[in-house]
């Protein structure tokens, strides 16, 4: 009878070479830069380390929840500096964290396009494109977070001179000229009676998320505001949502490796699994980013005076869904309850404590609830904490406030 128990000719063969191997995780650690795993992070306080490829500063903000195909990390140009020119194969989506600057694109034509960005812009660089980028400052460093899928095709093609070294060109997915400079197309794409419209913005550059016009969303909660972004014709996705004073979106889920940046306001999120008695809590500031593990549900808190917006970039976009969650996403699956098969809770159906732990946290900053009309508040105000199930779980840390 055969054995479960491989045998080999040559005992002393190095096995880490031969089997379970993980060319990206190979990569990054061949980086030589810092390597930062956890839930989430603040990646305004990470520490960095010369980075020779870019000739720059940068870390790995590796997360629980970045799954198979995306990962993030941190670039950090010094002031007065600039990075190398470079271009790879892997998709990425920038967000400056801090900082003004530029960068220039080469184009498969020789074609070059500059374009200049500051805080809380947002730009995409366009497939295997040359490009460089500038510190516009010559006192302050600037820090870029990049959410890329390099796990996705480093493991794919396991070779690196071919991820970073390869000639093929993609001219259709540079663009318009004018995508660079901030101009785009909109789409809007009505998804049924029951769910709002998707809003759909063509475009390589957001200068500023903080001003970007939004559109109605309120399958996600009243007053939601919410735009779908497709970068430099890219099958990575990204949105920004904005949450309204007094109020907050409701739970859902979906797959891995969606990076959350907090862009505006203050909150918190809160993150479990079907069945858990407890809650994780995420702190909501600028420079926070954390990734909702697989099939885990999240939801969003605005506590603060003004609204709040954050930023998502995750593997499948609205042109290129890629998976099939990502598609019944675009098809408003979200969006759709839990008790109709879809993957959001609807405020009716959500944990009673959800609500007094919100409650509790916009008291603290005078802020008066704009929810009445769905939560009878005095009742839940009125339940004994000690009776209600479950314990929620103390917030984690993403370190200090920079």
């Amino acid at each position: 009878m055969p054995s479960d128990t491989p045998t080999f000719s040559n005992p002393e063969i190095d096995l880490k070479d031969k089997f379970l191997v993980d060319p990206y995780l190979n990569w990054a650690e061949g980086e030589g830069i810092p390597i930062h795993l956890d839930f989430g992070h603040d990646l305004l306080a990470l520490e960095t380390g010369p980075w020779d490829r870019y000739e720059a500063r940068g870390c790995f903000a590796h997360t629980h929840g970045r799954g198979d195909f995306m990962a993030n990390y941190v670039l950090e140009v010094p002031a007065g500096s600039k990075t190398r020119p470079i271009k790879h194969l892997y998709e990425s989506y920038f967000y400056v964290l801090a900082g003004t600057g530029s960068t220039t694109v080469w184009s498969p034509g020789g074609e070059t396009r500059t374009f200049e960005w500051g805080p809380k812009a947002v730009f995409a660089i366009p497939l295997n494109c040359q490009y460089q980028i500038f510190n516009g400052s010559g006192q302050e460093a600037a820090r870029l977070s990049c959410t890329n899928d390099a796990p996705l095709t480093l493991n794919l093609y396991h070779n690196e001179e071919f991820v970073f070294d390869n000639p093929f060109v993609f001219p259709e997915r540079v663009g318009e000229s004018a995508h660079f400079e901030g101009d785009g197309d909109h789409v809007r794409v009505d998804r049924g009676n029951k769910l709002s419209a998707t809003n759909i913005w063509e475009t390589n550059f957001v200068n500023d998320l903080e001003a970007f016009k939004l559109y109605e969303a309120n399958s996600r909660g009243k007053g939601s505001l919410t735009v779908s972004f497709v970068l430099a014709d890219g099958t990575q996705h990204a949105h920004t949502s904005e949450i309204p004073k007094g109020r907050y979106k409701k739970a859902h889920r979906h797959a891995a490796g969606t990076h959350v940046h907090a862009v505006t306001g203050e909150g918190y999120s809160l993150l479990w699994y079907e069945g858990d008695s407890e809650f994780t809590e995420i702190p909501w500031r600028h420079g926070v980013m954390y990734t909702p593990p697989f099939w885990m549900f999240h939801q969003h808190f605005n506590t603060g005076p003004a609204p709040a917006r954050y930023l998502a970039c995750s593997l499948g976009s609205r042109r290129y869904p890629f998976i099939s969650l990502r598609r019944k996403s675009a098809e408003g699956g979200g969006a759709t309850s839990i008790q109709e098969g879809g993957r959001q809770i609807e405020y009716e159906d959500q944990d009673p404590r959800i609500h007094r732990k919100w409650l509790e946290a916009i008291k603290e900053n005078d802020v008066p609830s704009e929810m009445g009309d769905v939560f009878d508040e005095d009742a839940i105000m009125a339940l004994d904490p000690a009776k209600m199930t479950g314990v929620i779980q103390q917030p984690r840390s993403i370190g200090p406030a920079v």
